[in-house]
């Protein structure tokens, strides 16, 4: 009788350590990721749409309508689609999954999140600019100002977006802060940023619509004008680079493996220990909490969706 075959040992590589070559460093963390092949198509595809995104929104302000100014007229208006698709949409997307980034992992925590925090407080800037840009169009027009849902939803999503900054400058950032309360917030602090980031592409779609039925008026935008087909293959594109942000950012096995996988020193006389590909990355937790690590003891943070 044929005894049953031995179950396949499991794939193991050498521990990625500071102390290795970079481009064989570089080589691990390629082996590391699970499907490193899908995580870079995945990658190109969010960084070619959201690219393709800036320039659809760039044709449209300067080839249908009037340019960019900043007059009180037309003209300062289109600052606002220009800069929430390059800043709240495109820079918030790629702040969301900047963790994930294989060539990141060979940085610091510390400096992936100054890294993290400072992409988001641009998106903010540019946010905060654009509304201004709108304020100031209405009321040169006289034009009544929060009237319509997408103004309370685009309002609530910016006050969202202020309070999330100054927690996570506050919390993961100033060194005094609690370990267990950087835990603690940890899952929150996850999901209100996808959350936000969901809110606003729902937010431009609303406000390109709107803009569509109020801008055009002859032809109208039910007789699908050449720039009303134009602007809704812009919402496409939106809508294409937030799932694929969303994608890469809620897969387990695209997260960056933790600190002390990455930084730990060789050992046995300076050579390099096994270990397990599994082990590379840290296991599922449905609560969030597996963000928070254990490192010399101490309570270690992770960064937002890493």
């Amino acid at each position: 009788m044929t005894p049953p075959p031995l179950p396949p040992l499991p794939l193991e590589i050498p521990q990625i350590t500071s102390y290795m070559n970079p481009v064989l460093a570089f080589a691990l963390l390629e082996m590391a990721m699970e499907n490193f092949k899908q995580f870079l198509f995945a990658l190109s595809a969010a960084v070619t749409v959201g690219f393709v995104s800036i320039i659809f929104v760039l044709r449209w302000v300067f080839y249908f309508k009037e340019g960019l100014a900043w007059d009180g007229g037309l003209a300062e208006f289109n600052w606002h689609p220009v800069l929430v698709v390059t800043g709240f949409i495109f820079m918030q997307g790629i702040a969301i999954i900047v963790y994930r980034l294989p060539w990141t992992w060979k940085c610091s925590k510390l400096m992936m999140k100054f890294i993290h925090a400072g992409l988001n407080i641009l998106a903010f800037i540019f946010a905060a600019i654009s509304l201004v840009a709108v304020f100031d169009f209405h009321n040169s027009q006289k034009i009544p100002n929060m009237y319509s849902l997408h103004s309370w939803v685009g309002l609530a999503a910016v006050i969202l977006y202020s309070l999330q900054l100054v927690l996570g400058v506050c919390i993961y950032l100033v060194p005094i802060t609690p370990t267990y309360l950087r835990a603690a917030f940890m899952p929150l602090h996850i999901y209100s940023g996808l959350f936000i980031f969901t809110s606003v592409i729902a937010t431009a779609l609303m406000g390109i619509t709107e803009k569509l039925i109020f801008g055009l008026k002859n032809p109208s935008y039910k007789d699908s004008p050449p720039e009303a087909t134009f602007v809704n293959v812009l919402g496409v594109l939106i809508v294409i680079f937030g799932g694929i942000i969303l994608w890469i950012a809620t897969r387990p096995s695209w997260k960056r493996p933790s600190e002390q996988v990455l930084r730990s020193p060789p050992t046995n006389g300076g050579g390099s220990v096994g270990i397990k590909v599994s082990q590379q990355t840290d296991p599922i937790d449905p609560k969030g909490n597996g963000d928070a690590r254990r490192r010399s003891g101490k309570l270690e943070d992770s960064g937002q969706v890493n």
